[in-house]
């Protein structure tokens, strides 16, 4: 039987490109499961820090952190997000920038290595970047985790004990150094079998048409061997 494809993704839960992207690989990934030779994926989450300098407790609105960190005016700052909030709803995503709370987010990703542990990374992804862009909720303070971790159905004190220990933070970094390596310089960044760099937040069909051709060389090249 053939190796399933493994696709390794550098993100972070506070980029709005990451969450499109995620739900458009999952969507091109699905279109592919009634195909007569349906690729196999194994999909992993990398930690990437867009803005490590951020704040636990960011004081203002996505508009403000906008302006601080990326020198634009608010009139230059609202039609973008329009943009995006128009980009995430043909994904099926409902942003609520008006509710978005800003926050660091190394604790997050401290989070998901504990939860890869747990082997329930997919779903505390999912857990952490719906809270954080659809729900208004908090993702950078330690009490939200643990709250987050145990809907996304981890156990609440382990959570807790795993965040408050700081244990995953040298896995978090590891990601980050492996980003480097890769020169990866923004996010989402997708590596399929460690050989084919895919940047951005791709269109569902792309990811299907990368899964297809990846899984065809695969089942050649078994086939010559």
């Amino acid at each position: 039987m053939t190796d399933a494809i493994k696709i390794d993704v550098w993100s972070d839960i506070a980029c709005p490109w990451c969450y499109i992207g995620k739900r458009n690989l999952e969507t091109g990934l699905a279109a592919t499961a009634d195909d007569a030779d349906a690729p196999r994926v194994e999909v992993t989450f990398h930690s990437y820090e867009l803005s490590p300098d951020t704040p636990i407790d960011f004081d203002g609105n996505e508009v403000d952190f906008l302006s601080q960190h990326k020198g634009m005016t608010p009139e230059q700052v609202k039609p973008m997000l329009d943009r995006v909030t128009g980009v995430a709803a043909e994904a099926g995503l409902e942003y609520r920038f008006d509710l978005l709370k800003h926050t660091n987010t190394v604790k997050a990703h401290e989070l998901l290595h504990f939860a890869k542990e747990q082997g329930l990374q997919k779903e505390m992804t999912e857990r952490l970047m719906s809270a954080y862009f659809t729900e208004g909720r908090h993702v950078g303070r330690i009490d939200d985790l643990v709250d987050l971790a145990a809907e996304a159905g981890l156990d609440r004190e382990a959570a807790r004990d795993a965040l408050e220990s700081g244990r995953y933070l040298e896995a978090v970094r590891a990601d980050q150094a492996q980003a480097q390596a890769y020169g990866i310089q923004g996010v989402p960044f997708f590596v399929i079998d460690g050989k084919y760099g895919v940047s951005g937040a791709q269109p569902a069909e792309a990811f299907a048409q990368i899964a297809r051709q990846v899984w065809s060389e695969r089942a050649e090249a078994s086939a010559a061997s």
